[in-house]
């Protein structure tokens, strides 16, 4: 049997909240974890909405590149 182990190379992860302070925290947490397979952020993009009832709903994209 052989095994062949391929490096992540390039990863975009998605998160969503309904505090801006939550959001950070899941980030936060994704990016130790992403750290243990050698990635680290390249690139975040948030945003902020308005729901019918006037809560607001966060969201981020986090895009993750190998160490080089």
């Amino acid at each position: 049997m052989n095994f062949q182990f391929d490096l992540i190379e390039d990863k975009v992860e998605f998160f969503e909240a309904l505090a801006l302070k939550d959001l950070e925290m899941k980030i936060n947490a994704q990016i130790e974890h992403n750290k243990a397979i050698l990635l680290t952020v390249h690139h975040v993009s948030h945003q902020m909405h308005l729901d019918e009832n006037g809560r607001t709903y966060y969201s981020a994209v986090v895009h993750f590149k190998a160490k080089k």
